[in-house]
């Protein structure tokens, strides 16, 4: 449904834990009264919110809820819905959100109050034979609310005529008033409000600032002053270029991932081609496009139709639906017919069963029948759920922690910068006394200092943050999407990193969501599931070989002929439609009894009688004249216990001769039967008999049709089949990957325990814990809950409110919970887990536009996939941190210590030489670190929990120890260099020599230290597949070359000179050293490093904390004095004064050493929406 269409209602989920009694209180509401509770009460409709004693927001109350369901007005608006009750110049009785009760939830009080089917059709103004008329423009006359619910005979109301709406077309009014059967489409963002977003980052609009002021200084070095003949060009310029360039990769490769991932999105959504389907208008049938039907329609339904619309059963024949996917309902509901169902209530029986209600999303299974179209588009049940789950996308929590974390390194930037300005222009004043240059060149040495000040903050000012994360999420999803992920939402492809609980869906994820046949009894032969414990087991193909031609063509008689299922296509594939039994049998005929067609071999049979589904003695059957016209023989299948006692001879698997079923045979097939049910399985038992002529003469006819009880007697059997939906390939390893990754895998189905336990253990997700069903998980107290969750492995029998509480108490307790989900009625929990998984291939819309992340392959093994990638990414991004960090802290002090000694005040390195070791720990690094593919080892490892630090223990002490290891080969080389060298200070060109290699000395130690950050653990390995990451080969390739470059070309912009083969060898050597100096640093224990940091970094924390409040409140004060001069609103001043104290805060912490080691001294970023982290 991707037309536009009409505006929908304001809809929305809440995702939030709602208060415990929220689920028991019965609200009861007058029709005047709704109003007036509206402030206690959500303002918003929420379609999944379940109505008192209801586990499901769409069954239908049982007798027992009838008086509190009847106490309150059937038809009163929901909170949030009034709108929908309320339509100008309605020529029709209801309204959309009248017609609306009838679904949300199922409600017979609202079905009698609306007059029954018949009320229904009179109110709209249709013929629940002839369907609308196919001349309908304008409704010619109104009908009123009392006439259309008037118990009366007669047919014909004095409705009066009424003037037509100006505007030509067919069914104007009808449009009008209850819309079209569409979604309005989500508007895909164009590219530039995507770049637009993009740029609105905090730390993008510094880097503004910064390039701005940089560009400005060296356009003015370059253009507004004389250059010193035979002196180098000016190339200041290049630094506000550089970061320009910078801003646009981050803006370009952020929002073009966004835009990629939305069309691709709309791709998957996409329908290949538009259903059509079967309406009755002007009393003929035509198929028409599904996006044309319209309230007061009558529609055919056959099996295998999806029901597009919400409606009312009219009439039909056994008509059965398959509501899974939206109520989760996992039994087939029989359909009761409208008018039925009126006479019943009106006669006072009991409601339970009566069912006339057809829903939107649900699948008919058997039967055909027609109903009339009540509700279309955003008013039917499929149409508000897929509204309520539109949501916008959200900023990244990993995106939120580094913004505030690149605002902290910047501002200490800043204030170094601000120190280092301040120290050189009180010494270049102190000496203009004694100063002799000209006015020009003091003007030109005053910018050099301001040059040096502003390139620290430009080296400082991390552009590189925002960039790794875009690239290293970016590369994740496109690197998903070849591997069976579509991740949606960008937030939920590092939070899976750190998921501890995924709450798995039982069918469609673990299982095929494909009823097969896994057993089976034949006589003396049998069969089981390959992988079965039982030595010596054949498999299906095994047993089917050995099978004799006629005992195959007996079977495939009793699957094909006694069967209501038949051959169709879905997506396009060839498939059986009817009930999941049968087809799950005439699937083993076809693959592996030689079936070939399904209407060819009922084709090839003389059908005598067709003897329907009894529920009562739970079989069916079928006569059939045998094909050498000597008798008939009677098919009957059905549950395999009940059968067995209506037989008395058994039949030979080879010859199918008949013997006397003996006790002994009896006992042992009952054995069997309790086995296959202890395994879950669905048994089905095969009989028949054999008649000389038909009818029998012991049989009873009425109507020339044979009893079918009176045949069930002395029967043969032939054998029994466990039918079961099984465990998709690879799952039970992907489990146990998941839980020695420190994942907790529980299932959350509607299936009874039994089932539950069975599937549970062969995935492995059961061991020794906790089975509990939903009727009474949901009784518990909190507390209770939150003592049992963690021994919790399977929930059964569970509503969709059931598995949103259990994943919101989950949340509650602290744990990062991902869901899985295929079906409607999985979209709260989706929406309420930090990542929700749907199905790509079976999964419903509604489903997938409420998770974050698609499974394209619907296997619960894609999951392990994304887990590995989130924790790739996290990784990326801290493997940058640390080697950006590193070169923050060394440059800046580098830079700092060298001005302030230098008798000229010039740093060591140039502005120049620090762009060039700015773009390499920026730009670069974070191509090569940002794409690091993830390895199996990477789920060996306990997932991090949502406080833990940005920066750990680890990394602290890396970061450390390589500062100043790059400090002191700096500073030695710097200052000591000329000594030990041996070269003559007042020598230019030795000087040169020492100062290039003092540079280049340092940036092969970035080039060195990169590798070391490949890894944030305290192994040695740091180059555990790095052949798999080209990006990391290239581009350090690229460093390295490009390096080489400037030192033998780069000589005039640079300030540098070429060196010799000793002297490389020397920048080289001394620079590699930081590899074994690495792993000295990993040697070094945790806890140790943890006490010295929280002794030496208490002071820098203090100093900083003090003075980062101080800028806050002086910058907040700026800013209102700004705000005001704009006239903003008391709200935005509010806003200012909750914001003062936002500074973001650096937190070292101890840890207690003997427990955990990782939690040493850390950086914690305070976030006012997501607290402290």
């Amino acid at each position: 449904m991707a037309n536009n269409s009409l505006a929908p209602p304001t809809l929305a989920i809440d995702t939030h834990t709602r208060p415990r009694s929220d689920t028991n209180e019965t609200r009861v509401l007058t029709p005047g009264s709704f109003v007036s509770h509206t402030s206690n009460l959500s303002n918003v409709s929420n379609p999944f919110l379940t109505p008192a004693h209801s586990n499901n927001p769409f069954l239908t109350p049982a007798q027992s809820d009838r008086g509190s369901v009847l106490s309150v007005d059937p038809l009163c608006p929901d909170p949030g819905t009034e709108a929908d009750f309320q339509v100008d110049n309605n020529p029709f009785a209801f309204s959309p959100g009248q017609l609306n009760k009838l679904q949300n939830p199922k409600s017979l009080p609202a079905f009698r109050s609306l007059g029954g089917l018949s009320g229904i059709a009179r109110g709209l103004q249709t013929d629940i034979n002839a369907g609308l008329s196919v001349d309908e423009t304008n409704v010619r006359s109104s009908i009123t609310f009392e006439q259309a619910v008037r118990r009366t005979s007669d047919k014909f109301f004095e409705t009066p005529d009424r003037t037509p709406n100006s505007g030509s077309g067919s069914f104007v009014d009808r449009i009008r008033v209850f819309g079209r059967n569409v979604l309005p489409a989500k508007k895909a963002t164009p590219i530039w409000k995507l770049m637009w977003g993009a740029y609105n980052d905090k730390v993008i609009i510094l880097l503004t600032v910064a390039a701005i002021i940089s560009l400005a200084l060296g356009l003015y070095e370059t253009f507004g002053t004389v250059p010193e003949p035979g002196g180098p060009p000016s190339v200041d310029w290049v630094e506000g270029v550089a970061i320009i360039i910078a801003i646009l990769i981050v803006t370009l490769v952020g929002s073009l991932n966004d835009w990629q991932k939305e069309r691709a999105f709309v791709r998957l959504n996409a329908k290949k081609e538009d259903r059509e389907i079967k309406v009755v208008r002007s009393g003929k049938s035509y198929m028409i496009n599904v996006h044309d039907i319209l309230a007061g329609d009558v529609l055919h339904l056959e099996p295998g139709d999806l029901v597009p619309v919400d409606g009312i059963f009219i009439n039909g024949h056994d008509l059965k639906c398959d509501e899974s996917s939206a109520t989760g309902e996992s039994d087939a509901i029989k359909k009761t017919p409208g008018a039925q169902v009126m006479a019943l209530l009106d006669s006072g029986a009991n409601p339970k069963g009566l069912d006339p209600f057809i829903i939107s999303g649900s699948k008919v299974l058997e039967g055909v029948g027609t109903f009339l179209c009540t509700s279309v588009g955003v008013h039917s049940s499929f149409g508000k759920i897929m509204m309520s789950v539109r949501t916008e996308i959200e900023a990244t929590p990993l995106q939120k922690k580094l913004e505030r974390l690149a605002v902290a390194i910047a501002k200490l930037g800043g204030a170094a910068a601000g120190v280092l300005f301040f120290v050189l222009l009180f010494r270049f004043i102190g000496g203009l006394q004694t100063d002799t240059r000209t006015s020009s060149e003091k003007a030109s040495a005053f910018l050099d200092i301001l040059i040096v000040a502003v390139t620290i903050i430009v080296v400082a000012v991390p552009e590189g943050l925002p960039l790794a994360v875009t690239l290293a999420l970016a590369f994740a999803t496109t690197r998903l999407l070849k591997e069976n992920n579509l991740v949606r939402v960008l937030r939920a492809c590092e939070t899976m990193g750190n998921a501890t609980a995924i709450c798995s869906d039982k069918t469609g994820t673990l299982t095929t969501n494909k009823m097969t046949v896994v057993a089976g009894t034949f006589g003396q032969s049998s069969f089981a599931k390959s992988e079965s414990e039982k030595p010596g087991t054949q498999n299906v193909a095994q047993w089917a070989a050995d099978l004799s031609q006629e005992t195959k063509d007996a079977i495939i008689q009793s699957v094909a002929i006694n069967s209501t299922a038949f051959e169709g296509e879905e997506a396009g594939q060839f498939t059986f439609i009817g009930s999941k039994t049968e087809t799950a049998l005439l699937q083993l005929a076809k693959d592996y009894l030689g079936m070939q067609s399904l209407a060819e071999v009922r084709a090839n049979e003389q059908v005598v009688q067709m003897m329907p589904f009894d529920s009562a003695k739970k079989c069916m059957g079928a006569v059939i004249r045998l094909r050498d016209q000597s008798g008939y023989r009677l098919l009957v299948k059905g549950a395999s216990e009940i059968l067995l006692n209506y037989c008395s001879e058994k039949a030979d698997i080879q010859s199918l001769a008949t013997s006397p079923l003996t006790s002994g045979d009896r006992t042992e097939l009952t054995s069997v039967i309790d086995s296959y049910a202890k395994g879950s399985l669905r048994t089905i038992g095969i009989v028949y008999k054999d008649f000389s002529e038909w009818p029998p003469v012991y049989a009873e006819v009425e109507d020339d049709h044979v009893e079918f009880a009176s045949v069930l007697k002395d029967l043969v059997w032939l054998g029994l089949v466990g039918i079961q939906d099984p465990v998709r390939p690879g799952v039970p390893e992907a489990v146990r990957k998941a839980q020695a990754a420190g994942v907790v895998v529980r299932m959350v189905t509607g299936d009874n325990a039994v089932t539950a336990q069975a599937i549970a253990t062969e995935c492995g997700i059961y061991t020794d814990g906790l089975i509990m069903e939903g009727p009474e998980f949901r009784r518990l107290s909190e507390a209770e809950m939150d003592a049992k969750l963690p021994k919790l492995q399977v929930l059964a029998r569970s509503s969709p409110e059931d598995k949103r509480i259990l994943v919101a108490r989950l949340k509650a307790l602290g744990e990062t919970v991902a869901v899985t989900g295929d079906g409607t009625n999985d979209a709260p929990a989706l929406k309420t887990a930090d990542v929700g998984f749907s199905m790509g291939i079976c999964g419903t819309e509604v489903a997938k536009e409420a998770s974050e992340i698609v499974l394209m392959d619907d296997n619960f093994a894609s999951i392990l996939t994304a887990l590995k990638w989130g924790r790739a990414v996290n990784d990326s991004v801290q493997k940058f941190l640390q080697f950006q960090i590193t070169v923050n802290i060394t440059a800046v002090l580098l830079a700092f210590v060298s001005a302030v000694a230098d008798p000229e005040m010039h740093s060591v390195l140039t502005a120049v030489q620090l762009l060039w070791v700015n773009l390499i720990m920026d730009t670069f690094a974070a191509l090569a670190l940002a794409t690091d593919p993830p390895t199996e080892s990477i789920l060996d490892r306990q997932p991090q929990p949502k406080s833990a630090p940005l920066i750990t223990t680890n990394m602290w002490k890396m970061i450390i120890g390589q500062a100043i290891f790059q400090l002191v080969v700096t500073f030695v080389l710097h200052f000591a260099g000329a000594s030990i060298l041996g070269y003559d200070p007042s020598n230019d060109t030795q000087k040169t020599e020492l100062n290039t290699m003092v540079f280049n000395t340092f940036v092969w130690m970035q080039i060195f230290n990169e590798f070391n950050n490949r890894r944030l653990d305290n192994k040695f390995n740091i180059l555990e597949g790095v052949h798999r990451n080209k990006f990391f080969i290239a581009i350090n390739c690229i460093m390295i070359g490009a390096q080489i470059a400037i030192i033998f070309v780069g000589g005039a912009a640079f300030e540098i000179t070429a060196i010799n083969g000793t002297q490389w060898a020397i920048c080289v050597i001394a620079a590699a050293v930081c590899l074994p100096w690495a792993i000295l640093v990993r040697l070094f224990p945790d806890v140790w490093f943890a006490r010295i940091a929280g002794v030496v970094g208490a002071p820098v924390v203090f100093v900083y904390k003090f003075f980062a409040r101080i800028f806050s409140r002086i910058g907040s004060v700026f800013s209102r004095i700004w705000r005001r001069n704009k006239k903003t609103s008391p709200e935005d001043e509010k806003q200012d004064i909750q914001e003062k104290d936002s500074a973001p805060e650096i937190i070292v912490s101890e840890s207690n050493y003997g427990v955990q080691v990782n939690s040493g001294p850390e950086i914690q970023i305070e976030d006012i929406e997501q607290g402290r982290r």
